[in-house]
């Protein structure tokens, strides 16, 4: 079945992204993940039992806003040249989200997974803008 032709597109647009580039970045990540570390760095030191819940929930709240930034970053910015260039980029991104994941960061309550999870985001960042100055 054909369009009418006054439903068809009169202008064909094409970017690398969904908007133009600049509303991409992987601070966005970084930043959840200083907050799922530094939760739980406060974690334990407090040993009240109702901060140690609140401490948890948000934390894992961070850590799935962590993964939604990843993903953004690995679905929509990088493309298909930027994965020939960085052939290890794909392995980066799964194992920065399986680190922010309930196996990682957002199951953990040790802030040595929360460096961990930022020192693979750093990973990631660097990528990112070596591809920005391109």
């Amino acid at each position: 079945m054909r369009l009418p032709r006054f439903l068809m597109p009169r202008t064909v647009v094409s970017a690398h992204c969904d908007l133009p580039c600049g509303v991409y970045d992987p601070a966005q990540a970084r930043i959840e993940a200083e907050s799922v570390k530094a939760i739980q760095e406060k974690y334990q030191a407090n040993t009240d039992p109702e901060f140690r819940t609140r401490a948890i929930i948000i934390k894992e709240q961070r850590a799935e806003l962590v993964k939604h930034h990843l993903w953004v970053l690995w679905t929509d910015y990088f493309k298909a040249p930027h994965f020939e260039k960085y052939p290890n980029l794909h392995q980066l991104f799964n194992e920065a989200t399986k680190l922010a994941g309930a196996a990682g960061a957002k199951g953990s309550l040790d802030p040595a997974v929360g460096q961990q999870l930022l020192d693979k985001i750093e990973e990631i960042s660097t990528i990112f803008w070596e591809t920005k100055k391109a």
